[in-house]
């Protein structure tokens, strides 16, 4: 009986197989914080590209003709909104055709126009001219709004994240130039 006792703690004592399991039980869960962290970065880096986009589309739309140094239509500035906001999402290498409007639209008081997205801007709502809130005298300006959503779509296994398609959602505001 004393050899049986003496085989059991010795047995209880051993560790060399410990270092298996515990990395058996360790890496799938770390694997899948690194896909987490892949993942999210992806939806960060996709996002700032798009706000960067629309940014760039309403400081476009906001604008005077160079040639005239007068106004633009709002058709014009629809226009001028629309391709600067293609180019950057070419250049960011994402799908142009994968954008859409806004939903629900975002609602502006009118400034002398129709605060509807234009007809002519596709996939992006391109309002103007809107009224904006300026905060230093208290007084509403002028300006443009450019606003659209991009799909992304995420893959984590084994979480409830995994092939959800969510819309990330750019907007950007400019007061329009008169010059």
């Amino acid at each position: 009986m004393t050899s049986f006792g003496q085989h059991l703690r010795r047995l209880l004592r051993e560790t060399s197989g410990a270092e298996i399991a515990e990395a058996a039980a360790v890496l799938p869960l770390m694997f899948l914080m690194l896909l987490g962290i892949f993942w999210f970065g992806q939806a960060f880096s996709i996002y700032g590209a798009i706000t960067r986009a629309a940014q760039d589309g309403a400081r476009a739309a906001a604008a005077p003709s160079c040639t005239t140094c007068t106004p633009l239509t709002p058709s014009a500035r629809a226009a001028n909104a629309v391709a600067v906001v293609q180019a950057a999402l070419t250049i960011a290498k994402l799908d142009q055709t994968l954008a859409r409007q806004p939903s629900p639209v975002p609602t502006f008081v009118s400034c002398g126009g129709p605060t509807t997205c234009d007809a002519g801007s596709g996939n992006f709502c391109v309002q103007a001219p809107v009224q904006l809130s300026d905060t230093t005298t208290g007084t509403g300006v002028c300006g443009v709004s450019v606003s659209f959503q991009y799909p992304y779509q995420f893959w984590l296994p084994f979480a409830s994240l995994n092939k959800q398609r969510i819309w990330l959602s750019a907007s950007a505001r400019v007061r329009l130039e008169n010059q």
